[in-house]
This record gives C-alpha cells, sequence and structure tokens, in this order.
C-alpha cells in the first residue's frame, strides 16, 4: 500500500481534556507514514492543537453538536461515504453510538468502540443515559476497546472482558517528559505566588462532578488545619469552575488556593507539587495519575478508582467514605519517592498501528 491508512478518529470536543491529549499522543509517536489520522469534533471546540495536528498531516472535520442527533449523524455519515473510511474509531464513550451507526450505515467495516470511563449515579440524567446507551454500543462495533479494566469490565461486561474481546489500551506517557525538573519547581512556584517551602497539594483534571472537587477542598481545609502552609494547585478548566470557586471563598482558602486554567506545561507543574491527590467519583484510566507518579509524586487516589492507575509504592487508594479528615492525614504522611514505571507511549503506539493494519489487511483479503 503506497499510501497511510486514514482512520476517522472521532471525539466529541477538541479542546484541553484528558482524551484529547491521549489521542494526541498516539498520533504523534505511531508511524505516520502508514497510519495517518482525520478528526472529528464539534464545531465550537477550542482547537489549541491546531498548528500540530495540520503540521502532522490531520484532517481536520468540524461537526454539529451531539445534541442535534439528526444533523451530527448525517454529517457522519456523508463524511465516511465520502472519504471511503475503512476504521472508524469512536472515542465517546457511551456515546459512541451515534457515531457507530453512522459508520455502520455508510458500510465502514471496522468501527472501534472505545470507552475512557464509567459512571456514577450522581450526574443524575447524565448517568441514566450513559447505562441506556451502553448496550447499544455493542450492537454496531466490530471492535471494542477500553483504556483500562474497570472501564472495559463497565462498557462490555464481565463476561466479554474475561473472554478476551475486549482490548485494553492504556492511556500511556512519554515518562521521560513527566521527570521532576527541580529547576521548573523553582520557576513554577515563584510565577504562581507559592513560597519555596509550601506543602503543595496538587490535583490535574477538568473541573467536572467526575473529579469531586467538592471533596478535594473539604480534605484541604482539614489539611491547614495540620498545615497552614499547605496549598492546592488546581490545574484545569470546566462547567464547574464558579462553584468551585464559590466553595473556596466559603471555605476561607482564597489565598491557599491556586487555579491555573488550562496549560501547555502540565507536565512540568508536576514538579511544583509535593503530593498529587485525586479523590474522583468515577474514572476510566485517570491519565493524570501515572504523571504523577513518573514524576515521584505520591499519590492519594479514590478508592473509585482503577487500581491500575496505581504504579508506585507510594501510591494509596483511599475510600471516599473515611472523609476529608482521614484523607488530610494520608496527604500529611505521604512522601516523594521514585519516578515509577509507566505505560510508555512509544510501545502502545506501535501496537495501535499494528492492529489497524492488521484489520486493513483482513478487510483487503477478505475483499479479494
Amino acid at each position: 500500500m503506497d499510501k497511510p491508512i486514514r482512520i476517522a478518529q472521532v471525539i466529541n470536543r477538541m479542546d484541553s481534556g484528558g482524551v484529547e491529549a491521549v489521542i494526541l499522543d498516539y498520533y504523534r509517536h505511531i508511524d505516520r507514514s502508514r497510519v495517518q489520522f482525520d478528526f472529528y469534533f464539534v464545531a465550537d471546540s477550542t482547537l489549541p492543537q491546531r498548528a500540530e495536528m495540520e503540521r502532522m498531516g490531520a484532517g481536520l472535520y468540524p461537526l454539529p453538536p451531539c445534541s442535534h442527533m439528526f444533523s451530527y449523524h448525517r454529517a457522519l455519515y456523508r463524511a465516511f461515504k465520502a472519504r471511503g473510511y475503512r476504521i472508524v474509531h469512536a472515542q465517546m464513550n457511551t456515546i459512541s453510538v451515534f457515531v457507530l451507526f453512522a459508520a455502520w450505515r455508510a458500510g465502514v467495516p471496522v468501527r472501534i468502540c472505545h470507552d475512557h470511563s464509567t459512571a456514577h449515579w450522581g450526574e443524575g440524567v447524565k448517568a441514566l443515559l450513559k447505562y441506556l446507551l451502553r448496550p447499544i454500543n455493542k450492537w454496531f462495533a466490530t471492535d471494542w476497546f477500553a483504556c483500562g479494566e474497570r472501564a472495559g469490565r463497565w462498557m462490555y461486561g464481565d463476561k466479554a472482558f474475561d473472554a478476551g474481546r475486549v482490548t485494553v489500551l492504556p492511556n500511556a506517557i512519554e515518562p521521560a517528559k513527566f521527570a521532576f525538573d527541580p529547576a521548573a519547581r523553582q520557576c513554577l512556584r515563584a510565577e504562581l505566588g507559592i513560597a519555596p517551602d509550601a506543602f503543595v497539594v496538587g490535583h490535574v483534571g477538568r473541573l467536572t462532578y467526575a473529579k469531586n472537587h467538592r471533596f478535594l477542598l473539604e480534605m484541604f481545609a482539614e489539611l491547614q488545619k495540620q498545615r497552614p502552609d499547605a496549598r492546592l494547585l488546581l490545574v484545569g478548566e470546566g462547567e464547574l469552575e464558579q462553584r468551585i470557586r464559590q466553595q473556596v471563598r466559603k471555605l476561607g482558602l482564597e489565598k491557599a488556593v491556586v487555579f491555573t486554567g488550562a496549560r501547555a506545561d502540565v507536565n512540568k507543574l508536576y514538579s511544583a507539587m509535593d503530593v498529587f491527590c485525586m479523590p474522583s467519583n468515577f474514572e476510566g484510566m485517570p491519565l493524570a495519575a501515572w504523571e504523577a507518579q513518573a514524576n515521584g509524586l505520591p499519590c492519594i487516589l479514590s478508592d473509585h478508582i482503577t487500581r491500575e492507575a496505581g504504579c508506585s509504592a507510594n501510591s494509596v487508594f483511599c475510600a471516599l467514605e473515611r472523609g476529608a479528615a482521614a484523607w488530610a492525614d494520608a496527604v500529611c504522611a505521604a512522601e516523594r519517592g521514585p519516578a515509577a514505571a509507566v505505560p510508555d507511549i512509544a510501545q502502545c503506539a506501535r501496537r495501535l498501528e499494528e492492529f489497524y493494519w492488521e484489520r486493513e489487511t483482513a478487510n483487503d483479503n477478505g475483499r479479494a
């Protein structure tokens, strides 16, 4: 084959979230002379990655919002038919069903459903929708992917997972990129107005219900009783930002909590932290946990997070039911250690590349 295989990668948004970062990192490390990505995303995405993606040869195709179901479906169906894709990779968890149905109608032979998360009834109607859509994805997908075991079992069921029908493709990283950097620690603390000797608790993630910032702030309020020098570094943006800021004011923590918003240097920000805390209500496989451990940070993780997230001896899983004070004790006792061995994106990208080529070859043989 003279030209690279073109894969339609369909994602909800191209902003600065974790799923976007994972897919883009795979794209950076895959052999683009053999495999190329075309990205489909809703039109109002901020697309901070545009220049890099275009430089690497990606096609960028904006779509109507998913909530406009018929126009969304029509746009995908027409694109899949017109561009003749042989593989569509839907990266949208349970709402991948809309992508997969369009691909099925368009006659795309390989339709990948990729789950990056789970669900929690605290999401209300959104959780109900996830549970209703979950089984339908399997009807239209030819291949089932998940970022980790918990996500795979939740999406496809224990029977399918145990039978080996689910491909686990981890949210891998480039370990060297996240190595501890003492110079960055000093520089970033100065930039953010954090004292060199302050005790910094860090969190990286979208400001959403899943990440449970409410509990994180309650824990930090307890921690301040033990460590008045503590600072909380919140990296990310999201729909709950104003609510979280209100809670910060209510708890009187304005001088101790630093909001960075979306940052391009997240890999360096880990070096400014002393401990990483993630009290999530639910997760698939949180990329930030592995990034933090590659930096050598101790991690205090919710027991709602898959155990795959803990790669180092100084990672602790703690039940949310134990309460904010117990979490504060665990955070206070945590100590930085050596960098952990985490899944390497270069190796995982080669594995994904070979999967695409095997499926493409099978398609060619089937047509011969």
